[in-house]
C-alpha cells in the first residue's frame, strides 16, 4: 500500500507563488510515474503536470510556462512549484502515483485558493 500526502496549498493572491509538496510512503518497488492533478466542485479532474521515471515532464496547456513539476528520488517528493496564481487555479490539487506494477495511488488534496 502507498501512502501520498499533500502540503503547501493555502490562500494566495492573484500573481503569486505557492510550491505544493507530496510525500510517498508505503510499499512500492519502483514509480513509473507521478502527476499533479486538480478539481473544482462540478467539473472533472484534470492533469496539472506530470513527471516519468526519466524526468520527462508534460503539463497542460493551462499552466505551461506558469508550474514546474519535479521529484526528489532519493526522499520519496513530489513537487510542483506554481508562480503567477491566477484565480482560475483555484482548485484542490491531487498528487497522483503509478507504481511499478500499474498500481495508481491517489493522496486526499490540498486546496489553492487564489483571490484578492
Amino acid at each position: 500500500q502507498v501512502q501520498l500526502v499533500e502540503s503547501g496549498g493555502g490562500l494566495v493572491q492573484p500573481g503569486g507563488s505557492l510550491r505544493l509538496s507530496c510525500a510517498a510512503s508505503g510499499s512500492y518497488f519502483s514509480v513509473n510515474a507521478m502527476a499533479w492533478y486538480r478539481q473544482v466542485p462540478g467539473k472533472q479532474r484534470e492533469l496539472v503536470a506530470l513527471i516519468g521515471s526519466g524526468g520527462t515532464t508534460n503539463y497542460g496547456s493551462y499552466v505551461k510556462g506558469r508550474f514546474t513539476i519535479s521529484r526528489d528520488n532519493a526522499k520519496n517528493l513530489l513537487y510542483l512549484q506554481m508562480d503567477d496564481l491566477k484565480p482560475e487555479d483555484t482548485a484542490v490539487y491531487y498528487c497522483w502515483l503509478v507504481a511499478g506494477r500499474g498500481d495508481i495511488y491517489w493522496g486526499h488534496g490540498t486546496q489553492v485558493t487564489v483571490s484578492s
